[in-house]
């Protein structure tokens, strides 16, 4: 996982100087990671059951070669499909085969991209699964995961002055840089908040940034510097700023980053957000049962197997109600006595 420069300020002086440790929680129907220094987040990563990670290995059985190349189509043991790549000379369509993934599959809007795999070799060097993993814990301090989460469903965070706005397309993801004074001060001012999104978010790929226009060149070579240091810790490349103010990144995909969760499946996020205020609530007080408030729409996401999951970890009866006027997010729970 990656490391960034991140300014989420809690806790003290002293605890802010704690080395970096990834914190793991297993959610229902998801697995959580925070890299904490102290009380401050610095990186943030979100995996789904059943999915298939960048360093993953599965057998595969090849569906389709691809003429005049070492590329084919194949079908995953967990039912999905991926593009693989390094195929044997002699490989013919319906052999197995050994592969590793490079790259998770992602959903976008109307469409999915297939995943990436290659050909396991016997000389290829054996690299790590990036499945999240750390020391495992009951729960996160209080109010972190909530700062990251909430920043990813509104796709934004606030800088001084100002705010980025970041969106999610085909192409790449976009950040808009927007504050209030001069141009060279609000980019500058944006840089922390970029970084901190890029980490907070598991950002990769193409990411484009487009701060307000800097018509001077020593303007804009200021944001570069800032970009060159406050980047430092963050593996990628970069374009210098040009003269409408865009810079872009590229950085290596690995899977979905939580941007593209809230993208593209927003209910199902909410949903297990929801049920992780359900427990929350339930560690808290008395009463017989957890009654868990949620969206109509929400309601059709909670599985069964998830809300007895719920009943088995609170020791309690879960009941769930719906209100239509309540927002996606905005899912409460409470413990009653009924």
């Amino acid at each position: 996982m990656k490391r960034g420069c991140c300014s989420n300020l809690r806790g003290s002086p002293l605890r802010e100087r704690t080395a970096p440790e990834w914190l793991i929680e297993d959610g229902i129907g998801e697995r959580r990671g925070l890299l904490i220094a102290g009380e401050r987040v610095l990186a943030a990563r979100m995996e789904w059951p059943g999915e298939l990670r960048a360093g993953d290995r599965s057998t595969a059985k090849l569906i389709t070669k691809l003429a005049g190349t070492r590329r084919g189509v194949a079908l995953l043991n967990n039912g999905d499909e991926a593009l693989v790549d390094h195929l044997p000379p002699r490989v013919t369509e319906g052999q197995s085969l050994d592969v590793i993934i490079t790259r998770a599959a992602l959903a976008e809007r109307g469409r999915s991209k297939r995943a990436q795999a290659r050909v396991v070799a016997a000389e290829m060097p054996v690299f790590a699964s990036q499945a999240t993993t750390g020391r495992v814990v009951r729960r996160f301090p209080a109010g972190l995961w909530e700062d990251v989460w909430h920043a990813a469903s509104s796709a934004s965070l606030d800088f001084p002055g100002g705010e980025i706005l970041i969106s999610i397309t085909p192409a790449m993801t976009v950040i808009d840089v927007d504050g209030i004074g001069a141009a060279r001060d609000v980019a500058l001012a944006a840089v922390p908040a970029i970084a901190r999104s890029l980490t907070w978010f598991d950002l990769g790929g193409n990411i484009g940034i487009d701060f307000p226009t800097l018509a001077a060149k020593a303007e804009r070579r200021l944001v570069d510097a800032a970009l060159d240091t406050t980047l430092a810790g963050w593996p990628h490349e970069r374009t210098a700023m040009n003269g409408f103010g865009f810079v872009q990144l590229v950085a290596r995909l690995e899977g979905p980053s939580l941007l593209h969760r809230f993208a593209t499946a927003r209910l199902g996020a909410a949903a297990r957000m929801a049920l992780r205020r359900a427990e929350l609530v339930a560690e808290g007080g008395t009463g017989r049962a957890v009654l868990l408030t949620v969206h109509p729409a929400l309601k059709a996401k909670l599985k069964d197997d998830w809300i007895a999951e719920l009943a088995r970890r609170t020791g309690r009866e879960v009941q769930i109600a719906t209100e239509p006027g309540l927002a996606i997010e905005a899912a409460h729970a409470q413990l009653i006595n009924a």
